[in-house]
C-alpha cells in the first residue's frame, strides 16, 4: 500500500492538531507516495530499531516519540539523531512518529494505562482548548434541512455522546446582484428580501477543510455567506491525562503491587503512603508533573506518572499519593495499542513489533 495510507489512518486515530506546540509528530523521513510492504512499531527510533527493520525488511518504522524535536542544520552523523536518520534515508525507510497528540487522544496512551489498572469510568484529566470552531451560515428555509444534514455527515455538531446539534433562527436576509451576478433568489440589479435560516453548528478544527467542503457543494447559492468562530470552550474528549475509578478500593501498598505488576515496572518511586484507601487514580504517561494540580483537583486519591523531580514530590503535600513508575515503564505498551489499531483497519498489511527494549535507563536492584 502506498504510505499515505497509513499516515492518513495514524492522522484520523489520533490528529496532529492536537499535538502539544513542542513536538514533532507526523512524517519525518519519506514521501507520502511511497510503497510501503511491512512496518515496525517501537516506542523510540533508534540505530537499534533501524538495523531492526533493515533485517526484517520493513521501509517503514512506526514510533511514539520522534527522532527529530528540533530542527537539524546538517546531517553529517555526529550524533545518534543524525546517524538514524542517515541510516533510514540510505536504506529507504520512512519514520513516523505518533506522540502527544495520541497522548491526548481519549483511546491513546493513556486509556493503554487505565485498562491495564482496570480503571472504569475515565475521562480526560486536562480537557483541551482551542480545538472547537463554530461555522455559522445562512439559506433559505426550503435549504436548510438538506444543507445542515450535509453539514452533519461531513462531522460538524457533533458534541461528546450527541450528534445532529445545531442552533436554527429564521430571518431575513437581503441583498442586491451586480449586472455579473446570477442569484439563486430574485433578479441582478434589484435588492431581494429572502427568508433565511441562521445555522449554527460546532466543529473540531482538524475537521474545517471537510466542513466547507460540504458547504460549499451543498449551498444553493452563487456566494455562500458563512462565519467561522474560533471557541475557548474545552473538549471533553481531547486532552491530557486520565482519571477513572477502580473497581475495587485498595490500600496504598496493594495499590503499588498492582502498578508494579501490571505495568511491568521495575522499581517504583512513590510520595508517602496514606491512611485512607485508594479508590479514584489520575494517570498520565510519560513526563505528568505539570498536572498534579489537576489531579488534586479531580479529587483522585493517587497519581500515576513518570518523571517528577525531587522537589516536585513535596508538592503531594499529602494530598495525594505521586506514583512515579518511569516514562519507558509508562508508556511501553503504546506499541501494542498502535498494533491492534493497524491490525484492525489493515488485517492484510504486515506489522511487526519491535523486539528490542529501547529503555534508556537501567536499574541496579
Amino acid at each position: 500500500m502506498k504510505l499515505f495510507e497509513i499516515t492518513n489512518f495514524l492522522e484520523d486515530l489520533a490528529p496532529l492538531s492536537y499535538q502539544e506546540d513542542y513536538d514533532n509528530a507526523g512524517l519525518i523521513v519519506g514521501n507520502p507516495n511511497d510503497d510501503i510492504h511491512a512496518a515496525l512499531v517501537s516506542l523510540d527510533c533508534t540505530e537499534q530499531i533501524v538495523d531492526e527493520a533493515i533485517a526484517k525488511n520493513c521501509n517503514l518504522i512506526i514510533a511514539h516519540h520522534p527522532i527529530v524535536f528540533k530542527g537539524l542544520k546538517k546531517l553529517n552523523g555526529k550524533n545518534y539523531v543524525e546517524r538514524v536518520v542517515l541510516k533510514a534515508i540510505k536504506n529507504n525507510i520512512a519514520l513516523y512518529a505518533i506522540h502527544t497528540n495520541l497522548d491526548s487522544v481519549q483511546h491513546g496512551v493513556n486509556a493503554e494505562i487505565c485498562k491495564r489498572l482496570g480503571l472504569v469510568d475515565t475521562k480526560i484529566l486536562a480537557p483541551k482548548a482551542g480545538i472547537l470552531k463554530k461555522l455559522v451560515t445562512f439559506c433559505q428555509h426550503k435549504d436548510a434541512e438538506q444543507l445542515r444534514n450535509a453539514l452533519f455527515s461531513a462531522g460538524a455538531g457533533n458534541i461528546n455522546n450527541y450528534s445532529d446539534c445545531s442552533f436554527n433562527v429564521d430571518g431575513t436576509g437581503t441583498f442586491t446582484g451586480n449586472e455579473q451576478a446570477n442569484p439563486t433568489l430574485g433578479q441582478a440589479g434589484v435588492r431581494e428580501y429572502a427568508n433565511e435560516t441562521r445555522i449554527e453548528v460546532i466543529f473540531k478544527a482538524p475537521n474545517e477543510r471537510k466542513i466547507l467542503t460540504a458547504l460549499f457543494q451543498n449551498h444553493p447559492y452563487e456566494e455562500v455567506a458563512y462565519d467561522i468562530y474560533a471557541l475557548e470552550n474545552k473538549l471533553q474528549n481531547v486532552g491530557s491525562g486520565m482519571v477513572g475509578q477502580l473497581e475495587n478500593a485498595l490500600w496504598g501498598k496493594d495499590f503499588l503491587h498492582l502498578v508494579k505488576n501490571n505495568m511491568q515496572a521495575t522499581v517504583l518511586r512513590h510520595t508517602a503512603i496514606l491512611p485512607q484507601q485508594i479508590k479514584k487514580v489520575a494517570v498520565c504517561g510519560g513526563s505528568g508533573s505539570f498536572l498534579l494540580k489537576n489531579a488534586i483537583a479531580a479529587g483522585a486519591n493517587v497519581f500515576v506518572t513518570a518523571d517528577f523531580k525531587y522537589h516536585e514530590f513535596f508538592d503531594a503535600e499529602d494530598k495525594i499519593m505521586i506514583v512515579d513508575l518511569g516514562h519507558f515503564e509508562s508508556e511501553q505498551f503504546t506499541s501494542n495499542l498502535l498494533i491492534a489499531n493497524i491490525q484492525e483497519k489493515f488485517p492484510n498489511f504486515a506489522i511487526r513489533l519491535t523486539e528490542h527494549n529501547t529503555n534508556p535507563i537501567n536499574y541496579f536492584i
